[in-house]
Parts: structure tokens; sequence; C-alpha cells
């Protein structure tokens, strides 16, 4: 039985006692007092009448009359006069009386009503003694009435304090519920704070586990500062606050060789030429701002988009990724119109500002390729003269699809069975499987090859049809579930966390697997993570009632906003494969990932490593405490 219902049945107990109690008293006392006041009346009127007919003549008749004028008010079971010999002289006697008091009423509080006696006198003489019996009839039906009052008035004052009684129950139940809650928000890795109850040990136990949670999420904002300033210092230029070469080079190397990564991209790089007559002309303050400007512009077009970076290659080269884009020629105008506007009119003292290169790569490519056009697209641009550009398309290795197009393929590929999944394996460190994860693939036509996810879904996100490829997607792993014993991983897009009817529809499919929900893993990229964050926090909360697995991917983009993970209750989270390649050779990650490890695990987060490529890395990340690994050196 839950505490609130002993609660409310202590209170009903307790009122009922005590008003039974009561009435049982005031029953009882108001019987005595009848019982008193008949006994009372019997004397009174008994010596009344004697004292009448000892001032009259004794004559039988009078004294019949005066009985008789007594008797009949009608509140007499008895009157009678006796000769000291006990010879009766006038007598009057009523058996019953009319009442609407019940039986037992009766039976169970029995009023008696002593005889009054008197004397009367003759001279100084006895002439007779007077019995005077006043009928109970009437004292029951009183005492009923009274009764019936007193119940009235009890069945009121008992609702009004049990409403009152509920009330009070109601806050306790708030406020204990809110206690609980916290409780088992904690034990789910949510770490939330509550307001505090009125009720003093109550109000002592919310500020108990308040302090707790404010201690776990100031620590946890302390290390996730730590982690951010150790981030920067590694992977980050002092100067512009852009990504440096080591880490952009990590990243290109990811979307190069992923099999997710977009089919296509462009790479664009600003070379600032004559950087040492640039310091003698604008000195090195002057210098320091310049970059500081295009770091700045180069920053905010790479925020534009959720998959692009932004980096410093070198002194006076500023690099900008846009996986998924295919014009070179359009994302070098749109450049060029805002080095005019931003650059060129600011810093005039420098006819000769920049150069531009700009390249478009496909995935599969080397990296020392596109590094072989793009340096042929600067020399271009700088034979051409100053502040110009050059750009190179490149060949087409896949069919292109007019955008016209892409609302019936993908409309056609949710309804049709066009859409499927791909498996990869995630491994626990020390052996086993963690989940399977479920990719995404779109299979256009038999003969032409599959597109990936980072293919089609920026398109799908214009086109606002994320949600329903996310719910195809959550049935095709319902269905693979029922196949294999491993639990199964699946993406939810950014664009899909606001999409509330999204939401109902999922938690409407899912209680109908109450079997498959625990085997489910649901992740959701950092960016959008954050970027929706009050959604993604409720989706959350909808997805660990109904026993679901929830992660972050891509995880160590934005450190500083990494607090708000507290508030989730995150099973996992998987960490970006920039921070994971080569990492066997690079400290100042191998500090980051084993520092972010601890704090991870304080909270009982799992933390996994995504890109994985070499036995050196993977062995290095076991060491750092990561608990599990996914990429090409597990699926081989």
């Amino acid at each position: 039985m839950s505490l609130m219902r002993q609660l409310w049945l202590a209170v009903v107990f307790t009122t009922l006692a005590a008003f039974t109690g009561s009435l049982a008293i005031s029953v009882w006392s108001a019987r005595g007092y009848l019982v008193q006041q008949l006994e009372r009346k019997n004397l009174d009127n008994a010596s009344s009448l004697a004292l009448a007919m000892t001032q009259q003549e004794k004559d039988p008749v009078t004294i019949d009359l005066q009985v008789s004028a007594l008797f009949d008010t009608g509140f007499y079971q008895e009157i009678s006069v006796t000769d000291p010999h006990g010879k009766v002289i006038s007598e009057r006697v009523q058996q019953t009386v009319e009442s609407n008091v019940p039986g037992w009423f009766v039976s169970m509080l029995p009023i008696p009503s002593k005889p009054g006696m008197a004397q009367v006198s003759d001279g100084w003489k006895q002439y007779a003694t007077v019995k005077v019996v006043s009928h109970n009839q009437f004292a029951y039906r009183a005492l009923w009435e009274q009764v019936g009052k007193l119940m009235l008035w009890f069945v009121l004052g008992g609702g009004v304090a049990g409403a009152v009684g509920m009330l009070g129950l109601r806050m306790i139940g708030r406020s204990l519920g809110h206690v609980v809650e916290q409780a088992g928000a904690i034990g789910e890795r949510r770490f939330i704070t509550i307001p505090e109850p009125r009720t003093p040990e109550l109000r002592m136990l919310a500020k108990a586990m308040n302090a707790m949670v404010e201690r776990v999420r100031q620590m946890f904002a302390e290390e996730a500062k730590r982690l951010e300033e150790l981030q920067h210092r590694i992977n980050y230029d002092a100067l512009t606050g852009l990504p440096n070469r080591g880490y952009f080079v990590a990243h290109f190397q990811e979307e190069l060789e992923s099999a997710e990564a977009a089919q296509t991209g462009v790479l664009a790089v600003m070379r600032l030429p004559n950087l040492d007559e640039v310091n003698e002309v604008l000195g090195r303050v002057g210098t320091n701002n310049l970059l500081k400007d295009v770091g700045q512009l180069f920053r905010e077009q790479a925020g534009k988009e959720p998959n692009a970076t932004a980096a410093r290659l070198k002194a006076g080269e500023i690099a900008l990724l846009l996986p998924g884009a295919s014009d070179a020629k359009a994302v070098a105008q749109e450049l060029v119109a805002l080095f005019e506007t931003q650059l060129v009119e600011k810093w005039s003292a420098l006819p000769d500002l920049y150069h531009l290169g700009v390249v478009r790569y496909e995935r599969g490519e080397q990296w020392g390729e596109i590094l072989s056009k793009l340096d042929h697209a600067l020399a271009l641009a700088e034979g051409e003269g100053g502040n110009a550009w050059h750009a190179i398309e490149g060949e087409a290795l896949r069919r292109v699809i007019p955008g016209e197009q892409w609302r019936s393929l993908l409309t056609q590929a949710i309804d049709g069975g066009k859409l499927r999944l791909v498996f990869y394996p995630v491994v626990k460190q020390m052996g086993g499987a963690v989940h399977q994860e479920g990719m995404i693939r779109l299979q256009d036509e038999p003969d032409t090859p599959s597109l990936t996810a980072a293919d089609f879904m920026p398109i799908a996100a214009h086109l606002h049809l994320t949600a329903p490829i996310d719910l195809a997607v959550i049935r095709l792993a319902i269905d693979h579930l029922r196949a294999v014993k491993d639990d199964v991983a699946v993406n939810l897009s950014a664009e899909t966390l606001s999409n509330w009817n999204f939401r109902n529809e999922l938690s409407a499919l899912l209680r109908g697997y109450p079997d498959l929900c625990h085997r489910l893993w649901f992740e959701v990229p950092e960016y959008g993570a954050f970027k929706h964050f009050e959604a993604f926090k409720d989706l959350c909360r909808v997805l660990k009632d109904l026993g679901c697995h929830v992660g972050v991917e891509y995880f160590g983009q934005r450190m500083a906003e990494s607090e708000k993970l507290t508030e989730l209750g995150l099973d996992y989270v998987k960490i970006h494969p920039s921070l994971v390649q080569g990492i066997a050779e690079n400290e100042g990650n191998q500090e980051f990932v084993k520092r972010f490890c601890g704090v991870a695990h304080t909270v009982g987060i799992i933390v996994i490593a995504v890109g994985v490529r070499t036995e050196e890395d993977l062995a290095k990340l076991k060491d750092l405490g990561v608990d599990g690994a996914t990429g090409p050196v597990v699926q081989a």
C-alpha cells in the first residue's frame, strides 16, 4: 500500500474515531440529562399535586378531578393517589404513546422514568400518597431528534475536516511526489532540482537532494569548462578561434572515408598572400586583427550548415569545408561577395588582400589529390591578380537528381519500400556487442548505387520529410529486432526533434511493442540535441518512460553546453571521429578523452568511440576508459 494511501486512511480513521467518540459522549450526556430532568419533573409535579390536594377538601371526587386534569395533559404514564394502607383513591394509567423513535434506539439507550412521590396531609395526619410517573416516550423523541442534529452536524463537520485533510495530504503528496520524482530522475542520470516544500522534514530532504544535484551540476560544468579549454588548446588556433590543421585534416579524412558521409562536398581555402608584407603595412596588431576578421567570417559561414567546418591551416590560409555542397563556383561567388563587403573595404590598405581556391570533391577521393587540386586552384587565382578566385568543379561520379524530382523520389521511397537499413557493429572494449547501429540507405533504381543519409537527408530536411523517414527507419529497426538477438540503434534527424506530431506517432508506435523497447537505442547528433534542447529533453523523457536507450552522437564539438546533459538522463554518447582518429599518437586528444570518460562515468554515461580505424587507436581508447567502439577496425 502506498504511503499516501496509508496517510489518507489514517486521516479517515482518525476523523471517524474522533467524531464517533464525540457523538457517543454527546448522546450519553443528553440521555443522562433527560433521565435527571424526568426525575425532577416527576418529583415537582407530585409535590405540586399533593400540595393542591392538601389545601382542599378531601373529597374523592375532587381528588379524582385533580388527577384527571393533570393526567389529561398527555405527558404522564401514571398518576395515582393511595391512602396510607395502600388503597387506591384515584389512578390514571397510559400504556402507549405514538412515537416515531425506532425500537432499537429505545433498547440501546434506555431512559428510566423514576416516579415522583409526595404526601397529602389532612391536618397533622397523612391522608394519602401521590405518585407521578412522566411518560419517557417524549424523552426518547427529544433524544432521537438531538441525535439526528448531531449526526447532521458531524457529517458536515467530517466533510469539512476531510476536505481540509485532503488538501493537506495533496500538498504533502505533491511535495513528496517531487522528492520521489527527483530521486527517480537521479536514478535515470537526470539531475534536476525541485521546489522546497513547506513541510519541515520534506524541506530538509529536498534541500539535501537539491544541494547534491547542484554539486553534481557544478562538478560537471567545471569539468566541461576545463575540457573545453583543453580542447581549444589542443585542436584550435588561439588567434582566430578556428580549429587547427590537425583537427581539420582528421575531420576531412572522416568525410572522405566514411560510408555515411556526403557523396560530394566543397572545400574552399582563402590565402593571404605575402603575409610578411602585410605585417610591414599593418603591423603585428593590425595583422592579427585582419586574421581575426577572416576567422570570424569563416566561422559564421560554417555556422550556417550543421556539418560545415572552418579551420586555419597555415599562418595565412583559412579553409571552409562544406559536406553535401556540389557547386564549387556558387560557393566561391558567395564567399567573394562576403569578402568584398566585410574585408576589402575595411582593409583597403591591402589592394592584394586574398586569393581564393575552391574545389569540389567526391567521397572516396584521396586527401593528397584534393590538396593538389586546391593548390592548382590557388595558383590559377594568384595568376589572375589580387583578390581573385578560381573554382574547380571536377567530374560528378554519380548521377545528379534534379531538385524538382527529390520530393517525388523521397515520398515514393517512404511509401514504396525503397528505404532499407545496413547494420554496423558497436562492440564493448571488454568483448561483446553494445548494439548494431542501423544506417539508412535509399535505393532509387536497381542498377544505381544506394544513397546514404548524407546524400538525401539534407534535402529531406529542406522538404520537411525527415519525420516520415525517421518513422520508416524505426519500423525497419523493429522488424530487424525480431530477427536478431542484439540491440539496435537508429539515428533521429535534428529537424525531427521539434516535430510534435512525430513524437506522438513515435510514442504510439513504440507502445505497440513493449517487449522490444528496451532493445532500441535512439541517438541524435550533438548539434541537433543542443539546437532543439527542450524538445530533445521532452523526447528523452518519453523514450525513457517506454524503456528505450537514448544517446548523443558526434559528441565533442560543443563542450560549452555539455552541462545541459545532466538534465537528459542519457545512456551513452558517441565521440566525434575527429577526436578519435590517430589518438594513439595524439597526446592532447588522449588527455581530453580520458578526462571526458571520467566525467561521463561519474554520472553513469557510456562512452563510445566512432570511426576507429586502427588496432593501435582501439587499444589506446580502451586504456583511456572508452567503453565501446565502432569503425572500420571493428567491422573488419
